[in-house]
């Protein structure tokens, strides 16, 4: 599945952007599946729960996409 994200300010963070599209339950969830390397951005394994995403970014966790607009 897909899932878009419409940035309403300049950037969101990451376990922010995981949470708003409840692929994780909480910020601790976040911060786990993110530190263990569970996280792509585009296509690389981020490991910043803080990284800042901004417009055209993609994430992918389990098999799902998470995609950054503006």
């Amino acid at each position: 599945m897909e899932y878009k994200i419409e940035l309403r300010d300049e950037f969101i963070k990451l376990g922010q952007a995981l949470k708003a599209v409840h692929l994780v339950q909480s910020g601790v969830e976040a911060k786990e599946v993110i530190t263990a390397g569970e996280v792509l951005v585009n296509g690389e394994v981020d490991l910043r729960r803080g990284r800042k995403l901004y417009d055209q970014d993609v994430v992918s966790y389990k098999g799902e996409t998470i995609r950054i607009e503006k």
